[in-house]
């Protein structure tokens, strides 16, 4: 099925560009979309596998990120080495990564390797070796990566926040726990493999310099004979919500707080975004002024919308020192519920020109709008323009944001800390 090309003309920094995107999705199910960028000379590329942590057997946490990790580590006629020596030849940067809906594997090179690169980790994809003498390796990287996440103390605020918030199998954290990296075999990344990397649901993105014909022709000949297998749904279950302390002796305490919005496809996204924008991003945000240039209280703080495919939240996070912890707490609360009062013009003006930058320096980036292209195949089944996106930042005003906050307060907050002394979370968590 091959779906139409979007084009569109928007300004540059010195002249007209049409904007070209294209989507195709091959018989089995994978979807290509791709976004040509001539004034570039490199490319980058980016495959999204539906082989999350989400996808982690009880008893098995952390098996797709130790999946991810093995299946690296040779593939077709490459061991371990070759496959790093090949990639280094041709100048790509590469990249993997677990989150909860996917597996993924990205790469940036010259717009003339772009093709050999694609062929490399397409090989990667359908004929890895899972060698046995690496498997010891591979689990080695699984822990570190494990044992850091619990000596980042914010990380570990944080991930667990997401657990209560979110409960499972979206609120796991993605290494898993230590017994079951201990146990892992090369058949069990196997296994995973065999049931979860697969051509439907797969997204490729690719946005450079290339041809599409020539791009969409090249994918068909390299992943056309990959297969489909059928997967359950994932079961999921309840957010605990509330609060909960971790004791930790250490002289600063940390602080996060969330609390449910609405997800990336909601056509109200961008009034969300943009009050949140207010609370937090730059230094004229009303966070970082209140709670750090005010009143001095933290080093640290921040407010973000996070999205899922089908449910978003806030997630507020700050750091300081363990006699300062409850005047944090209570102002960062105070900060989050006062927004739904409403925003000022000058807030919004200075939100809008911060957006636009981001939009604009996005455009010059092929890796960034590799990633910007599969994100929105995923989350809205089209892509977005870059007018579209300025279009929506211009179309914002306090009264459509102020309209949004009104119909959408802020309730069950979810808040960890973690420090020496446990909190007072008063009125606003039950």
């Amino acid at each position: 099925m091959c779906h139409l090309t979007v084009e569109k003309q928007f300004l540059g920094s010195e002249q007209i560009v049409t904007q070209q995107l294209h989507s195709h999705q091959f018989e089995n199910g994978l979807v290509l979309v791709a976004e040509p960028m001539d004034w570039l000379e490199s490319a980058a590329f980016a495959v999204l596998l539906p082989a999350g942590y989400t996808r982690d057997p009880d008893g098995k946490l952390g098996l797709a990120n130790f999946a991810c990790e093995l299946i690296q580590r040779g593939s077709a006629d490459r061991d371990n080495r070759q496959f790093v020596e090949d990639l280094d030849r041709l100048g790509t940067d590469r990249s993997a990564s677990v989150a909860a809906s996917h597996s993924s594997f990205g790469a940036a090179t010259l717009a003339e390797n772009l093709f050999p690169s694609l062929q490399i980790f397409t090989d990667m994809i359908l004929q890895p070796h899972f060698p046995e003498d690496e498997v010891e390796d591979a689990r080695q990287v699984c822990l570190q990566e494990l044992f850091a996440a619990e000596d980042e103390l914010a990380q570990r605020t944080i991930q667990r926040l997401r657990h209560r918030h979110y409960g499972s199998p979206y609120g796991r954290r993605v290494q898993g726990d230590e017994a079951s990296i201990r146990s892992f075999s090369r058949t069990d990344a196997v296994d995973f493999f065999r049931t979860h990397y697969r051509p439907d649901k797969a997204i490729l993105s690719v946005a450079g310099k290339f041809e599409w014909p020539k791009l969409k022709d090249h994918i068909g000949s390299l992943l056309s004979e990959w297969q489909s297998v059928e997967v359950p749904d994932v079961t999921e279950h309840s957010p605990v919500f509330g609060y909960e302390h971790i004791p930790f002796e250490s002289s600063q305490t940390h602080i996060a707080v969330a609390f449910p919005s609405i997800p990336y496809a909601d056509p109200n996204y961008f009034q969300a975004r943009g009050a949140v924008g207010v609370l937090s991003d730059g230094m004229s945000s009303r966070l970082f002024t209140e709670v750090r240039e005010n009143r001095g209280l933290c080093y640290t703080v921040y407010a973000s919308c996070h999205s899922l495919k089908q449910r978003g939240s806030v997630v507020a996070y700050s750091s300081t020192s363990t006699d300062r912890a409850q005047e944090t707490l209570d102002v960062l609360l105070h900060e989050l519920t006062h927004l739904f009062e409403g925003i000022e013009q000058g807030e919004l003006d200075r939100l809008k020109a911060r957006l636009k930058s981001s939009v604009v320096m996005q455009q010059e980036s092929c890796a960034a709008r590799c990633s910007s292209l599969a994100s929105d195949w995923y989350h809205l089944r089209h892509m977005m323009t870059m007018d579209e996106i300025k279009g929506i930042i211009d179309g914002l005003t306090c009264e459509s944001i102020n309209h949004y906050l009104a119909n959408h307060p802020p309730e069950r907050f979810t808040v960890v800390t973690l420090g020496e002394k446990q909190l007072e979370v008063g009125k606003y968590v039950s």
